[in-house]
């Protein structure tokens, strides 16, 4: 049973789904959408809106946070630049998941996730 079991595993060990999020955070942070399975991009919704959010903060200890998650130190620093005039006017809800045909090979459902 996984009754309230939370978290997406996404059929990896925790190291490897773990360095599968911060990769996939980073990726959309540095292109603004990108494609991947449905299971994926609902996983990674979560920290793409929280690094947006401690950007919106700006503060010292919101910018180490961000560039212990995130992988480039130069994101991390356009980041912090440019999210607060672009989302001063949400209070969250930063990316949108669209999902689209399914996967050729195996028929998994796939999506597009982008920066709203």
């Amino acid at each position: 049973m996984r009754h309230k079991c939370r978290i997406p595993l996404l059929g990896r060990p925790a190291d490897q789904r773990k360095a599968l999020l911060r990769s996939l955070t980073t990726q959309l942070i540095r292109h603004g959408e990108i494609k991947t399975t449905k299971a994926r991009a609902k996983a990674i919704r979560t920290y793409a809106d929280k690094m947006i959010t401690l950007a919106k903060n700006g503060s010292l200890a919101s910018r180490r946070q961000a560039l212990a998650y995130i992988y480039d130190k130069d994101l991390v620093n356009d980041l912090f630049a440019k999210a607060p005039e672009r989302y001063s006017d949400r209070n969250g809800g930063y990316t949108r998941v669209i999902r689209t045909k399914n996967r050729r090979g195996d028929n998994t459902e796939m999506a597009i996730i982008q920066l709203v």
